[in-house]
């Protein structure tokens, strides 16, 4: 007898109370996101990890060793998912961030971890897959597609092509490819990003999808009929509406900074399409957001106050999320055959965990874990990552100009905008300082360098940004720079990028903040300059270092730091920094800073 037929036999017989469960749920309320209701009185039996009854009365399970759990009113919701999301956006290691979110109701995750492939490639996909397979919840792969994001425009630690995808197609965990970024690519027809997502179907995979751009004429259509299944990218109602009209499935993202639900929401509350076409998702949450405010039960709440109802909200991130990746036989609802992962809750109206069950064991009760995670070692290969060919000094982050002294010239300047990934293409005139143009404060004109840290070929590219709003002689440093994370440094005054940019070279990676010649805020990554092996709490208050520090240089804004670390994504318009120079993302070439 095989082992999937033994299991079936197991869950017949627990079911007809020819054999006892391993747990027994008594007297909640069944959320059931299948048929839509919240049903009262249900008890729930388990064993081997999986669902074999839900119904009124679960008596018939129950025998000396089974263990019972008085829901005692309280609802009964599926596990929630989180359809699509970076571990590293968190900078922890998946083991934490698991430790992290799985108290709060989280027992499925999507990860695409194309921030380790674009440093170390297949290796680095490999390392995080065998963590994930680890876990007591279940954390699924999506094989990085774009790495680099736009071949050409950047030099990325290392590259993913059809080759390496065919083979991680087969691996275990794998569940699909990664967001296809470089949609300019397939528009174009590029060989290797079709080559890419015909190995994805050929395996029967999800083609995750990255679609950053606001033309929703030939180009999206172009995009879509090159087989992405879904989007997190949009920001307004009408491309909510546009990726489902197609056939794609909709993300709507809350993460710390990417806060895109309230827009897109109305295509359900106002012109009430089909919710099942929607998935909620976080793409990118910091480890101080994960830690004070919540994984996918933040999300939830959110979507709520947006005027979902709870059961349309919960379905957004359970039963849809499960029919998308192909898994609804496994999880996404409360059912016989599925996993065993269920959130007990008083109130879904104001969703706080109160306990939390993954694969038929308790994991977590009142926000305290209750299981031991697994205890991961990593290569040095990891944790050197920062190659630098010298020490920086302050002339590395000068920006010369051809115009003569006193001269104004225009220059082309990456625009932020608060909470959305997307810049602005600005034009400003500047003047010409002797041979340089400096930063300028009272404009809010800071300076952006990158830094090439993976092949220690010692170029520094400078450019312009504006938005930060600082207000002191300072600089910002990351190593966390998407998606070829390189070094990244936005400032004010050239000694304090040279001091920033070196002191993230001494300590393997992270962010920091430098203000007057000292350092005022830092967290250190040392996995691959990105990730820290420490627990996600500790890594929030170090960030919070940072994020005080960019409030003491002047900064307001929410969430800097992810706005910073996406200055170099040379696959968002309108305007991104490379290592190869100045990209006007919408144009799909490189410009000079100044006009001179």
């Amino acid at each position: 007898m095989s082992s999937s037929t033994k299991l079936t036999q197991v869950l017949v017989d627990v079911a007809m109370g020819r054999a006892h469960a391993d747990l027994v749920i008594r007297g909640g309320k069944w959320v059931c996101v299948q048929s839509g209701e919240i049903i009262p009185d249900t008890d729930i039996a388990i064993v081997a990890g999986r669902i074999a009854y839900v119904g009124r009365d679960a008596s018939h399970t129950i025998g000396k060793k089974t263990k019972v759990i008085e829901a005692k009113g309280r609802y009964l919701v599926p596990g929630l998912l989180d359809a699509h999301m970076h571990v590293e956006s968190g900078m922890v290691t998946v083991t934490e961030f698991v430790r992290t979110v799985a108290v709060r109701g989280t027992t499925g995750m999507f990860i695409d971890p194309h921030e380790m492939a674009n440093i170390f490639g297949l290796k680095g996909v490999k390392l995080m897959v065998d963590e994930a397979q680890k876990q007591p919840i279940h954390v699924w792969v999506q094989m990085p597609s774009c790495v680099p994001s736009s071949p050409g425009f950047e030099t990325p630690g290392s590259s993913i092509g059809q080759k390496e995808v065919v083979e991680a197609m087969q691996w275990k965990g794998i569940i699909g490819l990664g967001e296809m970024m470089n949609f300019q690519a397939v528009v174009m027809g590029d060989k290797k990003m079709l080559d890419e997502m015909s190995a994805t179907h050929a395996a029967g995979k999800v083609i995750g999808g990255h679609y950053a751009s606001p033309d929703l004429g030939l180009p999206f259509h172009g995009y879509v009929a090159g087989g992405a299944e879904d989007d997190h990218e949009g920001t307004r109602l009408d491309d909510a509406v546009a990726r489902v009209r197609q056939g794609m499935k909709t993300m709507l993202r809350y993460g710390s900074a990417w806060h895109d639900v309230a827009n897109q929401v109305k295509a359900i509350t106002e012109m009430k399409l089909d919710s099942r076409r929607f998935i909620l998702c976080t793409d990118d949450s910091h480890a101080e957001t994960l830690t004070q405010d919540g994984h996918m039960d933040r999300v939830l709440r959110h979507a709520i106050s947006e005027g979902l109802t709870p059961m349309t909200a919960i379905q957004m991130m359970t039963i849809n999320s499960a029919e998308h990746f192909g898994l609804s036989k496994e999880l996404g609802m409360i059912a016989p055959g599925r996993w065993a992962d269920v959130v007990l809750v008083e109130d879904l109206m104001n969703f706080k965990a109160d306990m939390v069950i993954a694969k038929g064991q308790v994991i977590a009760e009142k926000g305290e874990l209750q299981i031991k995670l697994p205890s991961v070692k990593y290569p040095k290969w990891v944790t050197k990552s920062v190659h630098l060919k010298r020490p920086l000094k302050a002339e590395d982050f000068v920006l010369r100009t051809r115009a003569s002294d006193g001269a104004e010239v225009e220059a082309h300047v990456i625009g932020v905008i608060e909470n959305q990934a997307p810049t602005r293409h600005l034009r400003m005139k500047v003047k010409a300082e002797g041979s340089e143009v400096k930063a300028d404060i009272k404009r809010d004109l800071a300076k952006i360098a990158l830094v090439e840290r993976h092949r220690a070929n010692g170029k520094v590219t400078v450019g312009l940004v504006n938005g930060f709003e600082f207000t002191r002689k300072c600089a910002i440093g990351s190593t966390v720079a998407h998606d070829s994370h390189h070094m990244i440094v936005v400032g004010t005054d050239d000694e304090c990028m040279a001091i920033a940019a070196n002191e993230l070279a001494k300590c393997g990676g992270g962010q920091i903040v430098v203000m007057n010649g000292k350092v005022i805020g830092q967290v250190d990554l040392q996995i691959a300059g990105l990730m820290s092996n420490e627990r996600a709490d500790i890594v929030a208050k170090k960030t919070g270092t940072v994020l005080e520090g960019f409030k003491a240089c002047g900064c307001e804004l929410n969430n800097p730091n992810m706005q910073l670390s996406l200055l170099g994504l040379v696959v968002i318009p309108e305007l991104r920094i490379s290592d190869k120079g100045l990209v006007d993302v919408a144009q799909f070439d490189f410009i000079s800073v100044l006009d001179d």
